[in-house]
């Protein structure tokens, strides 16, 4: 891959990474807010940046980090996915327990938060999947189908949650963000084989 090319995809990758942090930095709704309660806020925001980078890591498709280096850093950027959520979770307990409770048991008013929950839950249960993958005796290609199928859930729940939710994210931002995460992780399943496309005329 030339350099010129390169470049370009490193500039692109953080333009759609840090505006939307630098637009939630900016939020009038960190305005008199606890610390803890805008590190969870923030912590959600990253998490999001997170789930737009795993399938361009598990995918290849990033200069330099490609093969074994790309699937090191997909399992290193998974450990500091679950690191967020549990900071997110943890400064929203800080600051609201009521509310936290209510959503872990699928009884708040409020319909981002079961989505936000169906993808935490997700989230953890496909990292101790990955942990697992040696012991469990499984061909690549089922455990990797399982594996991806199990990241589907994440990033509809995930973008579901940010989309109803009126937080420190800037709107458009966020849904441009959203929307960079959907069509990666569509793309990564196609190459990858995981959904395959047929063909026009074929059975």
């Amino acid at each position: 891959m030339s350099l010129g090319r390169a470049t370009l995809i490193w500039t692109a990758l953080a333009v759609i990474i840090v505006v939307p942090i630098a637009a939630a930095a900016t939020s009038p709704l960190l305005q008199w807010r606890q610390p803890v309660y805008i590190l969870a806020g923030f912590a959600g925001v990253v998490a999001m940046a997170l789930l737009f980078l795993q399938p361009l890591l598990v995918g290849g498709y990033l200069p330099g980090l490609s093969g074994l280096r790309g699937r090191r850093a997909h399992r290193w950027m998974g450990g500091a996915l679950v690191a967020a959520i549990v900071l997110h979770v943890a400064g929203l307990w800080i600051t609201s327990p009521p509310d936290v409770v209510d959503a872990l048991l699928f009884r708040s008013p409020t319909p981002f938060s079961a989505w936000g929950v169906i993808a935490m839950w997700v989230v953890f249960a496909n990292a101790v999947w990955a942990v697992l993958r040696r012991k469990l005796r499984m061909s690549p290609r089922r455990w990797r189908s399982a594996h991806i199928g199990l990241a589907v859930v994440i990033v509809l729940g995930s973008v579901v949650h940010a989309m109803l939710i009126e937080g420190t994210m800037e709107t458009v931002t966020k849904a441009l963000l959203c929307l960079a995460v959907l069509l990666v992780m569509i793309k990564v399943g196609i190459d990858l084989r995981v959904w395959p496309v047929r063909g026009r005329g074929k059975a």
